[in-house]
């Protein structure tokens, strides 16, 4: 209640009452006024987020369907005042032809987009297709719906809770005008003329949570006038031209009118004259106050909407890490003693993989999924981060491999989990696929183990979502249009053939763009198929392949290597689907563009000549492309902790380059930003996997490491320090399980050197051992303290097998200062070298070798290459992985040794030479043993029936 003094100060500074019998006058409530004032506010307030978050701005989109001029005029004006306040608008129009769907789907897109704080679905929507506006409207984010126009804004302000939403933008802008007018709403009597979604029932709402007695009045309201001449307070919003008159106000009152009308004017230029729903002229005499039409209730709509989006920019603000995911991690429950890989799985819940993508910043349309635990990532997220500095990259390598293997994936995704789930980090393992042959084989699949996996093992395993199974379909396709091609040409004339190849369709030959592509390359400067010449035909039709030269095999995955008679005498050459230059393509391709290029530049064959055969000469590229482009997509899946993982490719790393795939890494390091990990496998090891790794990946991607970690295990180094044979499946000798310090600290002579391999590319190592339950304390002692004296940046035992993430987070925080460290990455050699120079830096400088031997295949093999123009290609050594040397028995760090190479390869497709060294020495699949792991795998049919795991 007022005081008299104080009413009399109010009234004197505000009212426009009769005072002494005179009326003062009335007062307009300029919009544009006040809408300048909270524009200017707004700015502010921009301002100072930026400040507290550099290059942080509140982000607005304005959704339009169709080409309206009157929506156009609308959105221009939106997109002038987020300028001037500083916010980063965009305008996304779609045509008059897209449907319902599309608009969902594009709104959907800007929902999960953390940059977009307001979204405005521009109404009407202008489309030829049916559309559900309620629908449409309703599929915006409550939490960006700056308009507050979907059901659960409207609902949230009909209960009051008006903290907890946005208001409409009109009924909020007349909010602030009758604010500025002083009169309190509080007791006041409103009266709103108008029902609407947008203006009449919210403008409602808001006086009534105002404290004020509202009644609503509509084209149904009997005696309007009398309703009206009760108003302290009248709003407008009928939409209809100056409907209410100025004799029916109440002396005195606030008059918002919300209306824009047009009426005929002829003194204007148009035509045509702009009013409101309320009689201007003649309620301006009785009004205390009135809001003008134009330059009334309009800018205030639009400053409202900028109001909107910078509160919903200060909310987001509250939770907002810069750079971090919001991701919810999985608590282990961690046994003693550790339980096997099976009862570990079958004991862990997984996050849903819709989930995972969401906390990671990926959008659900960038997100194919495969049930309920893996999904490929599209490629486009690259695109929509490319402004994104990339994160901190970690190559994960080893030592050499003992038959019982060291642990580098299980190290790979342990300290991805540490990073992530302990240390709070964005972090991200790429790892590669585990190829089927290994799955059926003596060692079962290979995704970590104990603590440290990812999961869904069983789906990784068989089929993951198909990639092997494609590219062994891809390597199959190509055999099959090189026998048909044979075949063909053995017993087609050339007119029959090319009848074959450019057949008649109405009368009409028509070549494809492979084959203008082809007889470009022929020289035939040609593109009407009825121009050619007899001879210019028989040129195109006929590839002439040398049978007795076959450069290609067919891909297996489950099978030895070997030939097989196809019935049409040719013989066919069969090869693990890892080992197929497809995978290689698939695992360096930057785009799908990049890989179209990469398959199409494959050489499978040769002419009877001598002359290449490509893909693109068998005109299977195209179909190669197609084929592949879902499989170059990477694999999402997750660690045991809830962490992201990218399961993608699979090349072998001992006769191709051993690496999970270039995109895969990519995406990973735009993924995490700059302050984040990825944390990425590298094949066998660091004389083999790292070494590609370097040489041919970073040089094709043009990506660089940050750090390196060695991983190594005491009974590894026991066994290249001359400790006695181990086999699998046997129990270990007590040198492996007893302290032997003596054959340990020779073991580190083989550490030290793979320290001084990887420190020879200028990046920091830090070694990890990972430890089992025999070793001990001063075993664990020594390894760290030589691997540091050999130039280690820092060294530690590991337990993440048997505690997850958690027994990696010292590993974690040592690569975190290592990161620090500047890395001086350089090439271990100029890939203009001659071929054998580049084969003799890799031999001696990372096997050690005195020398290397071409024997006669490979040295006309170099002399040949370097004539077709492949001399400039990176090396890929094809070389067994349990030795630094060719001979698999010579352990530790061997020297005085000639490395012979016996024939070398080419991939030019991939991109690499691939000197073969010794074959004797080769083992170019795992095989399948006496006793395989597929006797002990078999389908529960109920406990699989409705699950998305087996």
């Amino acid at each position: 209640m007022f005081t008299v003094s104080s009413f009399t100060a109010r009234v004197l500074r505000r009212a426009p009452r009769c005072w002494g019998g005179r009326r003062a006058a009335t007062t307009v409530i300029s919009g544009n006024k006040t809408s300048l004032q909270v524009r200017e506010r707004l700015k502010r307030e921009v301002e100072q987020m930026s400040a507290r978050f550099p290059g942080f701005r509140p982000g607005l989109v304005v959704l339009q369907v169709g080409d309206r001029d009157d929506s156009n005029l609308y959105i221009s004006m939106k997109l002038k005042a987020a300028a001037e306040i500083g916010i980063n608008a965009n305008h996304i129009r779609l045509p008059k032809t897209a449907t319902e769907e599309e608009v969902l789907e594009s709104i959907a897109d800007v929902n999960e987009n953390p940059a977009v704080h307001g979204l405005i679905v521009q109404l009407p929507l202008d489309s030829v297709n049916p559309m559900d506006t309620e629908k449409v409207t309703n599929a915006v984010a409550p939490g960006k719906d700056v308009d507050g126009l979907t059901s659960i804004n409207a609902g949230k302000l009909s209960r009051g809770d008006l903290g907890d939403c946005f208001i409409p933008c009109t009924p909020n802008g007349c909010m602030e005008l009758i604010r500025q007018t002083g009169v309190s709403v509080a007791g006041k009597r409103a009266v709103v003329i108008g029902r609407s979604k947008i203006v009449g029932a919210p403008m409602h709402d808001l006086l009534l949570w105002n404290h004020a007695t509202v009644t609503t009045c509509h084209s149904k309201t009997a005696d309007l006038a009398a309703e009206v001449g009760k108003a302290d307070i009248l709003v407008v919003g009928a939409g209809k031209a100056e409907m209410v008159k100025g004799e029916w106000v109440k002396k005195g009152a606030v008059v918002i009118d919300c209306g824009i009308n047009h009426i005929p004017d002829s003194s204007k230029p148009s035509g045509k004259r702009v009013v409101g729903d309320v009689h201007y002229p003649s309620a301006k005499e009785r009004a205390g106050f009135i809001t003008p039409v134009p330059g009334g209730v309009g800018p205030m709509t639009v400053a409202m909407l900028m109001e909107n989006t910078v509160q919903s920019a200060k909310h987001f603000l509250q939770k907002y890490q810069p750079g971090k995911w919001n991701i919810t991690c999985i608590k282990l429950k961690v046994q003693t003693p550790v339980p096997s890989d099976a009862v570990i799985l079958r004991c862990c819940t997984p996050k849903l993989i819709g989930q995972l993508a969401s906390e990671i910043g990926l959008l659900s349309s960038e997100v194919d999924l495969y049930g309920k635990t893996r999904a490929k990532v599209k490629l486009g997220v690259i695109k929509r981060l490319q402004a994104q500095p990339d994160g901190k990259y970690v190559a994960v390598t080893g030592i050499t491999p003992t038959p019982l293997g060291e642990g580098q994936k299980t190290t790979t995704l342990g300290l991805a989990q540490a990073l992530g789930a302990h240390l709070n980090l964005n972090a991200l393992a790429c790892v590669r696929q585990p190829s089927q042959g290994p799955n059926f084989g003596i060692r079962g699949g290979a995704l970590g183990g104990g603590y440290s996996q990812a999961i869904p093992l069983e789906e990784v395993n068989l089929h993951l979502s198909g990639d092997i199974q494609v590219v062994t379909t891809a390597a199959s396709l190509v055999a099959d249009a090189i026998e048909a091609c044979l075949i063909l040409e053995a017993t087609q004339s050339d007119k029959a053939l090319y009848d074959r190849l450019v057949p008649l369709k109405e009368d009409q030959r028509q070549f494809s763009p492979i084959q203008l592509r082809r007889l470009k390359r022929l020289g035939i400067e040609k593109t009407d198929p009825v121009t050619l010449t007899e001879e210019e035909i028989s040129r195109f039709v006929r590839l002439d392949i040398d049978p007795r030269a076959m450069a290609w095999q067919t891909g297996v995955n489950t099978k030895e290597p070997g030939q097989s008679p196809t019935g049409n005498k040719f013989t066919r050459t069969f090869n693990i689907t890892v080992a197929s230059e497809i995978m290689a393509i698939l695992a360096l391709s930057k785009s799908l563009e990049d890989m179209r290029k990469r398959l199409a530049r494959m050489v499978v064959a040769t002419t009877r000549s001598g002359q290449p055969v490509t893909t693109e000469d068998l005109g299977v590229s195209g179909a190669l492309a197609v084929l592949l482009r879902d499989a170059i997509k990477p694999n999402l899946i997750q660690t045991l902790e809830g962490t992201p993982v990218f399961v993608h490719t699979c090349p072998l790393a001992d006769i191709a380059h051993g690496n999970p795939s270039v995109l895969a890494d990519k995406i990973a390091l735009k993924l995490v930003g700059p302050k984040g990990f990825v944390v990425a496998e590298t094949g066998f090891g660091a004389d083999a996997g790292l070494e590609k790794f370097f040489n041919i990946k970073c040089l094709y991607s043009g990506l660089r490491p940050n750090v390196v970690v060695l991983v190594a295990t005491v009974r590894g180094l026991k066994l290249y320090g001359a400790g006695p044979e181990v086999s699998s499946g046997l129990p270990l000798p007590k040198e492996y399980t007893e302290e032997k310090q003596s054959l340990l600290e020779r073991g580190c002579g083989y550490l030290k050197r793979q320290v001084e391999n990887t420190r020879a590319f200028g990046v920091p190592v830090v070694v990890a051992v990972n430890t089992f339950r025999t070793d001990t304390d001063a075993e664990l002692d020594l390894v760290c303290r030589l691997a540091k004296s050999a130039g280690a940046f820092d060294a530690m035992p590991c337990s993440h097998w048997a505690e997850g993430g958690a027994g990696a987070v010292e590993l974690g925080q040592a690569v975190q200062r290592a990161a620090e460290e500047s890395s001086n990455f350089k090439f271990l050699y100029d890939t203009e070298l001659p071929i054998a120079d580049k084969i003799r830096a890799v031999a001696k400088r990372v096997y050690g070798a005195d020398e290397v031997e071409l024997l006669p295949e490979a040295q006309h093999k170099v002399e040949l290459y370097t004539k077709r123009g492949y001399g400039n290609l990176p090396i890929c050594m094809a070389k067994t992985h349990l030795s630094l040397s060719h001979n698999p028995e010579m352990r530790g760090v061997p020297a005085g040794f000639i490395l012979p190479i016996q024939d070398i390869g080419v991939n030019v497709g991939a991109g690499f030479l691939c000197p073969l060294v010794n074959e004797t020495t080769m083992t170019p699949t795992p095989g399948v043993p006496e006793w395989s792991c597929f006797h002990d795998i078999d389908l529960d049919s109920e406990a699989t029936q409705d699950s998305d795991r087996s």
